[in-house]
């Protein structure tokens, strides 16, 4: 089973839902940084279960233990960075009818037909959103390894329930546009609990997501990400592009099930007049004036900010019954999900996708810049 990703920068996740920990390992990370662990924990807990009446009751501390990677300084030495979370608090008994009968939307189904039996079911095994935990850890030291380079990465829920908040102002590369997306992402680095821009479209999900959890149903939404700071041509062409690099790695995340770019599939709709981001010279260098494509052509940083979304499927354990099949009488059968669950996945997965996408983006630029070309 694997569970890595990244070339120049990669990172390892292990453990399941209910085992005694989950963690990962990050080979690469650059010799020399002074980790801010204080910082580090701070951004581990924005996804931390069990802080809101919309989330999982399942209350975890999530406070990650490196136990390899930084000499006595507290730098990072070279070596691969390993950290663990402890699980301290599973019910895994609450899972004893998942044995055999699986949960629609789950990959209960799927890993039973590929391991026979032998997988983990306990809240999902390695498939659970527990191991986003140590994908935080990770992406947390490499938020801090960017900073050093200029390179900041902010996401914000776009959509849930069908409600919008405010987009990121990065489709246009104007200097105005550009002092706007400043201000949205400092806005967002205050420490709010619901990670939107527009206050008032936040305080509109959070009454349809408790409207949805009275209802023993969920939501799904979308999540929007930017990074700005970064140079012209970093990445490759063809399936080492920046896209694939990040398409890949948040593919990662337990569910999402679409990833965009720039304007994305709205770009479908519009002409080649309409969606070419033309040049001019800035501060002497050539730059797009409009940013339709997201920071990205041919997989290579145009330098105007990367725009990325990812699509969030409801979460699927909903607390009323369902059609399933008993696996081991091959017949059918009626399943309720018992355990504690979140009505959505999208308010805990900003940190996420913040921390998913710096390890692309980073992995990125530790390859960059490239090789000179043959005389």
């Amino acid at each position: 089973m694997p569970s890595s990703f990244g070339t120049a920068l990669k990172v390892s996740v292990f453990g399941q839902s209910h085992s005694p920990a989950v963690g990962c390992v990050v080979e690469g990370i650059p010799a020399g940084l002074r980790l801010d662990q204080d910082a580090l924990a701070a951004f581990v807990a924005r996804r931390a279960p069990g802080q809101d009446p919309w989330g999982t009751p399942r209350k975890e501390p999530d406070a990650p233990r490196i136990v390899a990677g930084l000499n006595p300084r507290g730098e990072t030495c070279g070596a691969p960075l390993a950290a663990v979370i402890e699980n301290t608090n599973v019910r895994s008994r609450d899972y004893d009818n998942l044995l055999e009968v699986p949960r629609p939307g789950h990959a209960d189904f799927t890993a039973w037909a590929k391991w026979h039996g032998a997988q983990d079911v306990p809240g999902g095994g390695h498939f659970s959103g527990r191991l986003t935990g140590p994908l935080c850890v990770a992406g947390g030291v490499a938020l801090q390894w960017l900073a050093t380079k200029g390179v900041r990465v902010s996401a914000h829920v776009l959509e849930l329930a069908g409600i919008a908040d405010e987009p990121f102002a990065a489709l246009d590369n104007s200097p105005s546009a550009n002092g706007e997306l400043r201000a949205q992402m400092d806005a967002l680095a205050d420490g709010r609990r619901v990670a939107v821009i527009d206050g008032g479209a936040g305080e509109r999900m959070v009454e349809a997501v408790m409207a949805a959890r009275a209802e023993k149903d969920t939501v799904g939404g979308v999540i929007e990400c930017v990074a700005t700071g970064l140079p012209a041509g970093v990445g490759s062409p063809m399936f080492d592009g920046m896209e694939n690099v990040l398409a890949r790695a948040l593919f990662g995340i337990p569910s999402v099930k679409g990833v965009e770019f720039g304007r994305g599939f709205a770009a479908a709709r519009l002409r080649g007049t309409q969606n070419n981001d033309p040049y001019e010279v800035r501060d002497g260098a050539c730059v797009p004036t409009t940013n339709n494509a997201g920071g990205i052509l041919g997989g290579i940083t145009t330098g105007a900010p990367l725009l990325v979304r990812c699509a969030l499927k409801p979460i699927s354990s909903v607390m009323v019954e369902q059609d399933s099949v008993d696996l081991g009488r091959m017949e059918p059968a009626r399943l309720k999900v018992h355990g504690r669950h979140d009505t959505t996945a999208v308010l805990r997965a900003v940190p996420v996708v913040e921390a998913v996408s710096a390890l692309a983006i980073a992995d990125a630029l530790l390859a960059w810049p490239p090789e000179p070309e043959d005389d």
